[in-house]
């Protein structure tokens, strides 16, 4: 669907509060008249948006902040009602906030109908927020879920285009973000070739490094009107990934983390998480550890939902080919016996027995594992991950060999002589036995496993087989918001032919779109799981088309476990 500019602004102006409107979203600007300087909330403004987000059957979290005129502790007042008039308010009270943790509010609404739409708000004085609809999770039999699935929004790489298409959906349950919600990188960094004629140049313009700076990070972002209208759209169910930190993320560094010039890596983890939770809605799991934040959601007996940390509790280093690269050659061996190494860890194992645990419990029809990096297997190769050869030329010689082996040159058999190696040792293939030891639970379980990944900025569906060629479940992996795909990296492959080589090339690779921005909407029920790929044709203006690229889906049961075509 085309936006037009009137329609467009006029979504951007309801998301900032400054139109009101009686129905739809129930979104709203702020109430009242023109206000003396002793007024109660004079000074005061929402700039921010309103947010929820962890929803069950009882409860959400409800999220705003209120920026002041000048440092003070506010107190907020919010209700919550049935309807988007708010003739019906169901639940209020009032929560404080502080400098203290940078003027954000979170309340715990508990007491509340299952599978319920419900619309908030917040006010001080005489100053209203926008308002936002949220929705309470299922209970019993459920025929149907939907959910919309995100990853990767880089302000400073183009408009929130997919955000602003979501947001315009009243049949998802919530939305999902696999992390890299920011980007840590200063104004001159990734991606930014465009930020300064969108006027989108990253605040601060240094990376950041302290909690001012990923407080003043995540203000930006909040600002965008349409991530606004993502958030007072639907409730969202969050995990972190890298950029939220650094780029590469492990438990003890980051690749884009120097210690000499930038400090303790510890403390701007500490100050990064902080933020996170600050501007985030989420209900921890145990106040005592904030770098724990993975949790269960249950869709009543239709879906199970783990929301996962690969990143910041458990992760081991990142291997690096370099290391494997010899005088005589690439040592396949020594590669194949590091990634495989049982003791590396990418969960942890408290987090691996914790999952194991909820995968044992769940008697749902559907065990969804919201994570953020690729857990099937993407061997590519050699000479194509290391950019020796393109895609198209080594399948000519591929091709050749099939046909005219005695033509070979020597030259072409050296390059088929190489092995298929993984493209991305951050992801699942740099940590072989995790990922069997996931795999091998769910098989041994009989769970019909989904996995959802983000990260790579590209869209994917594989089959997950373990090493026995058992098939375990399958994985849905969503586009970037905004973050370039691999367009930007393989700039003289053609995309569309670039990705059916990939598929022909990955024995479990079925679908692959690498050059496209875009979401992911997962649809459940009790007879298949069904992945429709949204795509924005840019992001670099404020008029888009939308469409569905692609839809696959899973069938239940042992005999099934695979991706087939809708």
């Amino acid at each position: 669907m085309t936006i037009d500019t009137s329609r467009r602004q006029f979504i951007r102006d309801v998301a900032l509060g400054t139109v009101a409107v009686g129905g739809g979203l129930g979104l709203a600007g702020c109430g009242g008249g023109d206000e003396g300087p002793a007024e109660a909330g004079a000074g005061i403004e929402f700039k921010h948006g309103v947010a929820s987000g962890d929803p069950l059957s009882d409860r959400v979290i409800l999220w705003t902040r209120a920026t002041p005129s000048a440092d003070a502790t506010l107190q907020l007042s919010w209700e919550l009602a049935s309807d988007p008039q708010f003739a019906n308010i169901v639940k209020s009270g009032s929560v404080s906030t502080s400098a203290a943790r940078d003027y954000t509010a979170q309340v715990d609404v508990t007491g509340l109908a299952a599978n319920t739409v419900y619309h908030y708000r917040f006010s001080i004085g005489s100053k209203r927020s926008a308002t936002g609809r949220t929705k309470t999770l299922p209970v019993g039999a459920v025929s149907q879920v939907r959910l919309a699935v995100f990853s990767c929004s880089n302000y400073p790489a183009g408009y929130f285009n997919v955000y602003a298409e979501a947001a315009k959906r009243n049949d998802v349950d919530a939305a999902l973000h696999l992390g890299d919600y920011i980007y840590e990188y200063d104004s001159t960094g990734y991606a930014t070739g465009d930020a300064a004629a969108l006027q989108r140049v990253p605040d601060p313009a240094n990376e950041t490094l302290t909690l001012a700076d990923y407080r003043r990070r995540y203000a930006q972002y909040r600002t965008d009107a349409d991530l606004q209208a993502l958030h007072a759209a639907m409730p969202m169910i969050a995990v972190w990934d890298d950029h939220e930190v650094a780029n590469d993320t492990w438990t003890g560094g980051a690749e884009n983390h120097d210690p000499a010039t930038e400090g303790s890596f510890a403390a701007r983890r500490a100050a990064a998480i902080q933020a996170y939770l600050e501007w985030i809605p989420l209900r921890q799991p145990d106040a005592s550890k904030p770098d724990q934040i993975y949790r269960s959601f249950d869709f009543g007996t239709l879906l199970s939902l783990h929301m996962l940390d690969t990143r910041q509790v458990g992760r081991d280093q990142q291997l690096s080919y370099a290391n494997y690269i010899t005088a005589s050659g690439f040592d396949a061996k020594g590669f194949t016996d590091a990634v495989g190494n049982p003791a590396r860890q990418l969960m942890g194992t408290t987090q691996t027995a914790w999952l194991q645990s909820k995968l044992q419990a769940s008697t749902a029809t559907w065990q969804v594992l919201g994570q953020q990096v690729l857990m099937a297997r993407m061997n590519v190769p050699a000479p194509i991950v290391t950019q020796q050869i393109s895609v198209a030329a080594y399948g000519a010689i591929a091709t050749k060999a099939a046909t005219a082996p005695a033509t070979l040159t020597p030259t072409e058999q050296a390059i088929l002589a190489q092995p298929a190696i993984p493209y991305n040792l951050d992801a699942w293939d740099g940590y072989a036995a995790a990922r069997e030891t996931v795999l091998a639970t769910a098989r041994t379980l009989d769970k019909n496993l989904i996995s959802l990944a983000g990260d790579t900025h590209n869209a994917w569906a594989s089959d997950l087989k373990d090493l026995s060629g058992n098939r375990i479940g399958v994985e849905f992996a969503t586009s970037s918001v905004t973050s370039p795909g691999f367009e930007t990296i393989f700039t003289a492959e053609e995309p569309t032919a670039f990705a059916a080589a990939l598929t022909q090339l990955i024995d479990p690779l079925q679908y692959a779109q690498t050059s496209l921005r875009g979401y992911m909407v997962l649809n459940l029920t009790a007879s298949e799981a069904r992945a429709d790929w949204v795509f924005v044709d840019t992001i670099l203006k404020r008029e888009y088309t939308a469409s569905t690229g692609r839809s696959l889906r899973t069938l239940p049961g042992a005999a099934n476990r695979k991706l087939v075509e809708v």
